[in-house]
């Protein structure tokens, strides 16, 4: 059938839905019962078109309407390249985009359209590729709303009217290829929305993008191959919720400036590791706009960001740390998302990824939007970049940021700016049914990895599993603990007394999540100060004050996670545009403190009953008799093996010497940590190493001031009888 003029129009311009339809070639009959070919390119202000096929033969095309050529080929079709002349240049050759097949297939295409393709990104977004014998890049991305896209880029200098995509039907996917188009091109979509207008876009399936604040997408291949099998395959066989884990916290950017995802490999294992800590956890690595966002804000969740090289670079560096025995957490915000015009927000023109209810799709407070966690499309974008970074990356568990954010509708809004759900409730019950497909779906294909909830509420049943009606994830931030223990420490010890519950309240509801116990970013910013500035005391005490808080934090039931630079007690308030105050470390107070966490982590991984039960109450001792003080926090930490650790803390100034507590056995008790050792800078009050516990378990304690110690039980060991005079 041969094309309207309005359809040649449209398709001329680049604002037709089905160029293919048009351009390309098409079959037809000569009349006498012989197939005829009809060839049809856009080529405007050419001289000179033909259609040169692989088998040498030529078929001239003739000019029928805005720059849109036409030929036949009788015969069986073949691959050709179109040849144009022009009046002023070279001749131009180059392969045909509107040849080609699609490069979806129809199950990708309904697994689209019902949400459940869990490798999105293997389909969408840009991909090198080699189809119908020629070399390019596939483009796909999903836009239901546009009544027509482009694909724009270095390539065609950034107009689109010779690369427009067709609409792959009901899915609301386009697609083209586009042959000659290798890694390293930048590209953008151009979409036509249902106002008429051209917006201007950068991929939401880019893997990687432009280094702000360049905006544009970059095609990218990765050659990257993994040497973590070992890693890997002892994370599939292991549960995180019975292993040892302290995790380090640190925004890339500004642990020491300058260092890129290769560059910063070498010294940060050896930090890393000397220092003792399980796991890394990066602040958010997807690509960002903003650096003073830290990377809450992204625009571009497939994309590791551009400012630290190349996502090889990223897998590179995950890849040493697992060969060092170091597990790797990214934090990940599907909560909100950024207005940004060249990103996610109104993609198509419209509300997309978005809820379009601003009582549901915005966060006022946070000038962002929320995602439409109803729609199927928007949540499989959502669950498949979870697993994208598992998949692609190996990282080994996501730290969940906001979900409290997610779970309710009235989330830092008032009375009449929000709607409740179809139970008149204030809980999203779309984002919960979300939050439950994520963590079942990575747990079902990733055994071993970690999700971690930034859920600051009661929100019952956390870490439950999703058969239980949980939200199924395997570890919940324990936020009211460290909002009371940080409320506790800052106090000046004159007055602690009066406030142990603030240290033991902590203790009702420890075992009902599993736990993580977070000194993150967040509380070392906004004015707060540093954990160290706001230690009461004098430059001694605060760091006393620091080696105790510690040490009750790492004995505590429940994980630990410490952001960077409080490990050495830095000073000032954290800042991304900074790095850390690395020079105190030639202070020798602070080069002591930092001595001290890697001791304390180095006794905790080897006393298994400080981490194999975490979540179990059964494990777990409260210790204060036959006498109480308010200022002494003590209880008991068991394994499964029948191993027991003691945790003694002095949150007092001063040292209490003939503290009589029960400890869970009789026996010898060996002092593993004491916080005020010398060699830790404290003033060396303590039990010379080793403490006897008589009958009953009763022992007779020094506790020193400012101060913790970890005692584990020796069963073997034997009790030498009083000597006789």
């Amino acid at each position: 059938m041969t094309p309207t003029d309005q359809v040649l129009d449209a398709v001329a311009a680049g604002a037709h839905h089905d160029p293919h339809a048009v351009l390309g070639i098409h079959p037809g009959d000569d009349g006498e019962g012989g197939s005829l070919w009809t060839i049809r390119a856009r080529r405007p202000l050419a001289h000179s078109v033909t259609a040169v096929f692989d088998d040498g033969t030529r078929a001239p095309l003739e000019h029928v309407r805005a720059g849109i050529w036409e030929g036949t080929r009788a015969g069986a079709p073949r691959p050709y390249q179109v040849v144009t002349t022009y009046p002023q240049g070279p001749d131009h050759v180059a392969d045909d985009p509107y040849r080609h097949s699609p490069t979806l297939g129809e199950l990708d295409l309904h697994l689209i359209a019902e949400g459940r393709h869990e490798e999105l990104w293997r389909v969408l977004g840009a991909h090198v590729r080699e189809h119908g014998g020629s070399a390019g890049t596939a483009f796909a991305v999903w836009a239901p709303n546009a009544r027509a896209v482009r694909v724009v880029g270095d390539f065609n200098d950034w107009d689109g009217q010779g690369h427009a995509m067709r609409s792959m039907g009901g899915s609301g996917v386009w697609e083209l290829f586009v042959p000659g188009v290798g890694a390293g091109s930048t590209y953008k979509f151009e979409l036509l929305s249902r106002r008429g207008d051209w917006v201007l876009k950068a991929d939401p399936m880019a893997r990687f993008a432009e280094v702000p604040p360049a905006t544009a997408s970059v095609v990218v291949e990765s050659s990257y191959s993994w040497q973590d099998r070992a890693w890997m395959a002892e994370r599939a066989r292991s549960t995180p919720v019975s292993r040892p884990m302290s995790v380090y916290e640190l925004h890339l950017g500004s642990w020491r400036q300058g260092l890129g995802y290769r560059e910063v490999a070498d010294p940060l294992i050896e930090y890393v590791t000397a220092q003792g800590f399980t796991h890394v956890e990066f602040l958010p690595l997807a690509e960002h706009p903003f650096g003073g966002s830290w990377g809450y804000q992204v625009t571009g969740y497939y994309a590791p960001t551009s400012r630290f090289g190349h996502p090889d670079d990223l897998r590179h560096l995950i890849d040493r740390l697992h060969q060092a025995g170091i597990g790797v957490i990214m934090d990940w915000v599907p909560g909100h998302f950024p207005k940004d015009a060249f990103a996610l927000a109104r993609f198509d023109g419209e509300p997309l990824y978005e809820h379009g209810d601003p009582r549901r799709g915005e966060h006022r407070d946070w000038g962002t939007y929320i995602f439409d966690y109803g729609r199927r499309e928007v949540r499989n974008f959502l669950v498949a970049n979870a697993l994208y970074w598992f998949e692609e990356f190996h990282v080994d568990g996501l730290r969940v940021d906001a979900v409290a954010s997610m779970l309710y509708l009235d989330y830092s809004r008032e009375d009449g700016e929000w709607v409740p759900n179809v139970h008149g409730g204030r809980e999203n019950l779309e984002a919960i049914h979300f939050l439950q497909e994520v963590n079942a779906t990575a747990y079902k294909r990733y055994p071993g990895i970690a999700m971690i909830a930034e859920e600051s509420t009661s929100f019952p049943g956390v870490t439950a599993p999703t058969n239980q009606a949980g939200l199924g994830f395997g570890f919940k931030w324990n936020m009211g603990w460290m909002n009371d223990s940080l409320q506790y420490i800052k106090r000046d010890p004159l007055y602690r007394s009066h406030h142990e519950g603030e240290l033991s309240f902590s203790f009702v509801y420890a075992f009902s999540e599993n736990y993580v116990l977070p000194i993150s970013h967040d509380e070392v910013v906004h004015g707060k100060g540093s954990l160290f500035s706001r230690m009461p005391g004098d430059h001694w005490q605060k760091l006393a004050n620091m080696r105790a808080f510690l040490a009750y934090m790492w004995g505590h039931p429940g994980k630990q996670l410490l952001f960077m630079g409080q490990e050495f007690g830095q000073l000032s308030e954290w800042s991304e545009a900074r790095s850390l105050e690395w020079w105190l470390l030639d202070q020798p107070a602070h080069a002591q403190l930092h001595g001290f966490v890697a001791s304390l982590n180095r006794a905790y991984r080897d006393h298994s009953a400080l981490w194999a039960r975490d979540s179990d109450g059964g494990a777990f001792t409260r210790l204060g008799a036959p006498g109480w003080n308010p200022n002494v926090v003590a209880f008991a930490r068991r394994d499964w093996h029948g191993n027991s650790v003691v945790v003694a803390a002095n949150f007092s100034g001063s040292p209490i010497t003939a503290y009589e507590l029960d400890l869970p056995e009789r026996g010898v008790w060996h002092e593993i940590l004491n916080t005020d050792a010398r060699e830790f800078g404290g003033s060396g009050v303590g039990n010379m190493g080793v403490v006897h516990a008589g009958d009953g378990g009763r022992a007779s304690l020094i506790l020193p001031p400012l101060g913790v110690l970890w005692l584990r039980h020796d069963p073997e060991a034997h009790i030498p009888s009083p000597t006789r005079g």
